[in-house]
């Protein structure tokens, strides 16, 4: 009976979930070719508009990196549209990231990349569109020299700090919530 209870409740919710999923409306409000969003007006805990967010991104992954952007990236995208779109603006976020790790890569200048990689680096559009939003985008130096990636073929919207591991404190103590995306 109750191997049947658990059964017949994680069907209902896996329907539910289909049929939401189903009928979501995808938007962009902000940046628009990365990071959909579903307005969902009546849910649990909406942003406070009144408050000016402090986030620090900690995005260290990329899986599979031919065609796609680093996911924590897209991540980041995903956030300001999700704010945006319950009404809290992006001059309301005050969003910082620091990529290490296999998502080092992701920050090569076009031509250093595809002189590295052998094609487009398909993160340069979304860095510049989190550029112009106030983004700030750091790479962590320890990261690039483990890669093996000179400072020159950096791309110029990117800072290099000296680590990671000095960014990620520092934006923390200040009181930004963190945020590790793989």
């Amino acid at each position: 009976m109750y191997k049947f209870l658990v059964t017949g409740l994680g069907s209902i919710l896996l329907a539910t979930l289909v049929t939401i999923a189903g009928a979501a409306d995808w938007k962009y409000p902000v940046i628009k070719d990365a990071g959909p969003v579903v307005n969902l007006p009546k849910a649990a805990v909406q942003p406070v508009t009144s408050i000016d967010y402090k986030i620090l991104f900690d995005i260290t992954g990329w899986p599979e990196m031919q065609d796609t952007q680093v996911p924590g990236l897209f991540s980041v995208a995903q956030v300001i549209n999700t704010f945006a779109i319950a009404g809290t603006q992006p001059d309301k976020l005050n969003l910082v990231l620091v990529l290490h790790g296999e998502a080092t890569e992701s920050v090569l200048q076009a031509q250093a990349f595809q002189d590295k990689h052998g094609f487009t680096n398909p993160n340069l559009k979304l860095i510049s569109d989190l550029k112009k939003l106030g983004v700030t985008l750091y790479v962590c130096g320890q990261a690039l020299a483990a890669h093996g990636i000179a400072a020159k073929d950096v791309n110029p919207d990117i800072s290099i700090a000296f680590s990671a591991y000095i960014v990620v404190p520092t934006y923390q103590l200040q009181g930004y919530a963190f945020m590790p995306f793989y």
